[in-house]
């Protein structure tokens, strides 16, 4: 039988020819998506400025993609301001899987009416082999504020207008024409209130809009991805039960099985517990501000826990002076970079903003050999600028073989070995590599 003859081909060869992508209003996909099950949703064209560091990855993803719907899902908030963590972490997951059916619903809906989309997952699973470099398909984030779902407080959460911050996001990718353009939030609910900034176990937070995001990955995310590499690492390195045992206590274990058996657990995001921004949140915190930070602030305050931080970090010194009824543990850093890229990628993640004030200098980076790369870093006032190329003058250049500089990141070459091989040049006040080092402990 020829393909001509197949009875499926037979049967559609007069089928009408594929209807244009219809163009529809915000206003029908907003209602779309609040039909199946969203609470809120905002659309914009793929062509929206606002989307421009993500088009190709989206396009990639779905090349049929002609408009970008953010998804809104509200929480339960109670169980997000628990002191008790199992029970938060059961309403994130819970409501997570509540994002992706509203998506996926959403998805089969449009297919009905003709209209081809496609579901980018709210959380897991991810592009994991791509770890530690992109691993997402879409930044909700960002495409949840360009859509008028909110705006980032300084805790980076999307707190809604209404919901607060007591919300999940979702994207759904959709070939069909846009009318009308979503608009951002023409204010930001956060009250700037810093709530979030005492909350925090680590001080990943600053009042200044500052982020550690090393420090709030290292602790908050110990049993997820990163961590759990931290951990592996941890049982090869470990002689024997006995050994292992000294490094890890049995509630890690059992807490990492936990992790793994029933989806990884948020050990703090006090930072949302607390936020009090959105009008159907704000209530109680009007009517007794007192009384509201001692009812959800100061349980998770005085709780006895175990904080995860890199030894000599801010996280460190913050646990120390903040919570001295929290017990520190040090660990590893959950992320080395694989390259160059990464490595100067990730400086404004590890960045330790209180350890570097008073430093004001500037370093000039060259790499040779397998990934070749110059970048100009400045450390002054608390902040970090990373820029490519060498511009200005220098007070140290570091000069270095990609892989051996990766391999001292990571520990398996001691720099004065890539020295002594010519592996690694400094040039210039060789003090201010100290400096370097402390603003990025490993």
């Amino acid at each position: 039988m020829s393909l001509d003859e197949h009875p499926t081909i037979a049967r559609l060869r007069d089928r009408p020819a594929p209807a244009p992508p219809p163009l529809l209003d915000q206003a029908w996909f907003r209602a779309a998506a609040l039909e199946a099950g969203a609470d809120d949703a905002g659309a914009l064209s793929i062509d929206n400025p606002a989307l421009a560091d993500q088009r190709a990855d989206i396009l990639r993803c779905f090349p049929e993609t002609r408009v970008v719907l953010a998804i809104v899902c509200r929480m339960n908030e109670a169980p997000v301001r628990s002191s008790v963590r199992s029970i938060a972490n059961a309403e994130f997951h819970e409501g997570y899987d509540d994002v992706n059916a509203v998506c996926r619903r959403l998805v089969r809906r449009l297919g009905e009416q003709g209209i081809a989309a496609l579901n980018t997952v709210a959380a897991f699973p991810m592009e994991v082999q791509e770890f530690p470099g992109k691993t997402w398909v879409v930044g909700h984030k960002p495409i949840a504020e360009a859509a008028g779902m909110g705006r980032m407080g300084i805790h980076r959460n999307v707190i809604h207008p209404r919901f607060g911050n007591f919300i999940l996001l979702g994207t759904v990718l959709i070939a069909a024409e846009l009318r009308d353009e979503a608009k951002p939030l023409d204010y930001n609910p956060c009250l700037g209130c810093n709530l979030c900034v005492a909350a925090c176990p680590v001080g990943a937070i600053g009042p200044g809009g500052e982020f550690n995001f090393t420090a709030c990955y290292t602790h908050n995310y110990r049993d997820f991805l990163g961590g759990f590499k931290s951990w592996v690492e941890t049982i090869a390195d470990s002689r024997n039960a006995d050994d292992y045992n000294s490094r890890v206590e049995p509630g890690e274990t059992v807490s990492m099985w936990q992790s793994l058996s029933y989806k990884p657990g948020y050990k703090a995001a006090y930072c949302l517990s607390v936020c009090p921004a959105g009008e159907e949140v704000i209530g109680p915190y009007l009517d007794d501000r007192r009384g509201f930070i001692e009812r959800i602030a100061h349980p998770l305050r005085d709780k006895a826990e175990t904080i995860y931080v890199i030894d000599k970090s801010d996280a460190q010194d913050w646990v120390a002076k903040r919570f001295p009824q929290k017990r520190i543990r040090i660990v590893r850093a959950a992320v080395s970079p694989t390259s160059i890229r990464a490595f100067l990628f990730g400086l404004r993640l590890g960045f330790q903003w209180r350890k570097a004030k008073g430093i004001d200098a500037t370093f000039h980076f060259r790499f040779t050999g397998k990934e070749t790369a110059e970048a100009t870093i400045s450390i002054k006032g608390g902040r970090l600028d990373v820029r490519p190329g060498l511009r200005g003058e220098a007070g140290l250049t570091v000069e270095a073989d990609s892989e051996s500089w990766l391999a001292i990141l990571a520990g398996r070459r001691h720099p004065l070995r890539a020295m002594a091989t010519g592996r690694l040049r400094l040039k210039g006040n060789r003090r201010l590599m100290a400096d370097f080092r402390r603003c990025f402990p490993r």
